[in-house]
């Protein structure tokens, strides 16, 4: 089993059937020591964060799966904190993909002379790089063509499906009465046509989820989905 890469909250092995193994760990992003969904470098280590996220992840991705949603899951092991995944190739560098219900975040930060915070947003969807140098800048439908990053029918076929898995998941919360204000997604090809499949993870540390107006820490999220 070869290292590939180590990222922030996950390290990715090759396996010698081709799959990747993605091992996930306690690391989360965030700024001086405060968890931030948003933020594109590690801020602190949280015990058991690497599993919580596992079990969301398994979990949507089944979910999402079972309503004909492409992933490049295959299984999981919840207690060596490791999901085997279909090989995917990304988009340039990567890229990030949000979809915004209520505008918090960074979406406030840019739009606070227009946004007010909280306010609904339609599933307003943006894509950025995945750029730490560049602390992750947006960029366009235009820019991503015109770089050569996507071509105009997958960025249709990239916000088709981040509507349509961002939905899913936001109404499954809703059923815990639990309100989803945002989400962050990643895709890539998979297979020989490269189909866009949804690859990464779904879990607490990729959304901002609200109950009657307080956010809810990825631990007491996990424990709402799956116990509550």
């Amino acid at each position: 089993m070869k290292l590939l890469n180590k990222g922030k909250t996950k390290d990715v092995y090759q396996l010698e059937d081709g799959n990747l193994l993605l091992k996930f760990k306690d690391d989360v992003t965030g700024e001086d020591g405060v968890f931030d969904p948003g933020a594109n470098k590690v801020g602190l280590t949280i015990e058991g964060m690497g599993r919580s996220g596992l079990r969301l992840t398994k979990y949507f991705f089944e979910l999402l799966e079972e309503k004909g949603i492409p992933t490049h899951y295959i299984d999981a092991d919840i207690e060596e904190a490791t999901m085997t995944v279909k090989q995917a190739k990304l988009f340039g560098n990567g890229l990030e993909v949000i979809c915004r219900f209520r505008a918090v975040g960074s979406f406030l930060r840019r739009y606070g002379m227009y946004a007010k915070e909280g306010q609904p947003l339609d599933g307003y969807v943006e894509i950025t790089l995945k750029d730490d140098e560049r602390n992750d800048p947006l960029i366009t439908e235009d820019a991503l063509y015109m770089l050569g990053i996507l071509t105009p029918d997958e960025y249709k076929r990239l916000k088709e499906l981040t509507l349509k898995i961002s939905n899913i998941v936001k109404d499954e919360l809703a059923k815990k009465g639990i309100e989803l204000y945002d989400i962050k997604l990643e895709f890539g090809r998979v297979g020989e046509e490269g189909e866009i499949t949804l690859i990464d993870e779904i879990s607490g540390g990729s959304m901002r989820a609200y109950k009657d107006g307080k956010y809810i820490e990825p631990f007491e999220l996990e424990r709402m989905i799956l116990e509550g």
